[in-house]
């Protein structure tokens, strides 16, 4: 049992405690089997006294009352480390909550602890940690997808609830999918930004994970609005849809490429006749003609904002210093010894892509393209209610498998970058698992603003599997 309103009707009928279920999680987060926290929150006894207090009082207030929910380690949440799982910010204490974390404390949510990642949420499969990478809870020997690796994990193996992280170019429905959860990519602005620290600013997206459709919706509905400290963000229209089946769904035609793995390309396949059998949907085809630009567009755009975004980290103001005999030099060995090698690797190519002359070549050209993939996916809306597709070409690769070669890891991204370019929103949800037991997952991508609509059908889609 772990659905948010099932433990809170548990509180109100006095049949449970806070701090008998909150203690469950903590303990097994505690063991950190699969290395997916960095940091335990010890001082949430106090909170959970307080809980249990109002329980036997009667007084339960909040959406999230005594629910445990782990946070990616790139999210404020003050007093806690927030390490961004790099040495730069190894021993950095957030000194605010971020927005979306005041939100959920208000509603009486209880934060278990930091979640491990990619560094400064560079990375795919979660390998480029400074704490070290995490594992897939259905096989330790492979990864758990990246960047948020750890909040995926903790959601799957029963460490946390909820979970929150962020998506800048797939990274919380990459390990959504390779952990067997659900995974919200909301439309950019639907949720603020405040208190994230920034990798790529244009294409940065908070959002959570869940076991179950129904819990998403719930955390969703308490991060989500308008924030005045981040002029992005705005309100959702709140109306729920009224769904029409069949709906109209297009199947992107490169998802039965040679390139997508033959058991992800049979399971969709079965997915989507069992769509049209229960009259769900009227599935078809569409092509993107930009979609073979997607990657190579996203990296020029996210490391050039990474560039810029990751010049503070300086040795001056805060984080990780290297003494030195001069400034030059303490600059120098301090981003030398405080960075991981993909973080690096980023920072050097979004430095080339900017520099005068190289401007217009590559920059300007890219966001033009972007432009055009936006005007694409929207000219596709004209046909279909919604769109699918596979969130990874590949299940859950062994460890190490792709370290060597940054171009095979960044394609792992192939089907995801476009909808951060675009703003769009979409949502990774667990389907079947493959033969060797690994976790088989897929998207839908909405038109702005679409989230209940993916809500509605998936619940729907639920009752069915």
């Amino acid at each position: 049992m772990s659905k948010v309103k099932e433990i809170i009707s548990l509180y109100q009928n006095k049949k449970a405690l806070p701090s008998e279920v909150v203690k469950e999680y903590f303990e097994k987060a505690k063991k950190n089997e699969f290395n997916s926290f960095i940091t335990l929150n010890e001082n949430i006894f106090e909170e959970i006294e307080i809980l249990d207090k109002k329980v036997k009082e009667g007084k339960i207030e909040g959406r999230l009352f005594g629910i445990p929910v782990s946070v990616k380690d790139n999210i404020l949440v003050k007093g806690l480390k927030c390490t961004c799982a790099s040495r730069m910010l190894e021993n950095y204490i957030a000194p605010y909550d971020a927005t979306c974390i005041e939100r959920i404390k208000k509603e009486n949510a209880i934060i278990i602890g930091k979640t491990n990642m990619d560094e400064f949420a560079m990375g795919s499969s979660n390998e480029y940690s400074f704490f070290g990478p995490a594992s897939n809870p259905f096989d330790k020997e492979r990864v758990p997808g990246g960047s948020s690796g750890g909040s995926a994990i903790s959601v799957a193996n029963n460490e946390s609830i909820l979970s929150l992280g962020s998506d800048t170019g797939g990274s919380i429905r990459l390990p959504a999918s390779f952990c067997g959860v659900y995974g919200l990519k909301p439309t950019y602005g639907a949720v603020s930004r405040y208190g994230l620290v920034a990798f790529a600013s244009s294409l940065d997206q908070i959002g959570p994970f869940s076991k179950n459709i129904e819990d998403l919706e719930i955390i969703f509905n308490v991060i989500k609005g308008k924030d005045e400290r981040d002029k992005t963000s705005f309100n959702l229209p709140e109306e729920k849809r009224i769904l029409q089946f069949p709906l109209k769904i297009g199947v992107l035609r490169d998802s039965f490429s040679e390139d997508v793995d033959g058991e992800i390309k049979i399971h969709l396949d079965e997915f989507i006749k069992t769509l049209e059998k229960e009259k769900i949907a009227i599935v078809k085809e569409f092509e993107m003609e930009t979609f073979q630009y997607a990657i190579p567009v996203y990296y020029i755009i996210a490391c050039a904002e990474a560039s810029s975004n990751l010049a503070r980290y300086d040795g001056v103001l805060y984080g990780y210093k290297s003494e030195s005999e001069n400034l030059w030099e303490m600059y120098e060995k301090t981003r030398t010894e405080g960075f991981g090698e993909e973080v690096k690797r980023r920072i050097l190519l979004g430095t080339f892509v900017l520099r005068s002359g190289y401007y217009e070549e590559y920059y300007l050209k890219a966001q033009k393209i972007r432009t055009k993939i936006l005007k694409e996916f929207m000219k596709n809306f004209e046909n279909f209610d919604l769109l699918l597709m596979p969130v990874s070409p590949t299940l859950p690769f062994k460890k190490g498998e792709k370290l060597k070669d940054p171009i095979k890891m960044y394609l792992s991204d192939i089907f995801t970058v476009s909808i951060n370019l675009s703003g769009l929103p979409a949502i990774a949800f667990p389907y079947r698992f493959s033969k060797s037991g690994l976790p088989v997952g897929f998207q839908f991508v909405g038109k702005f603003f679409d989230e209940y609509l993916f809500f509605e059908l998936l619940k729907r889609i639920e009752n069915i599997f």
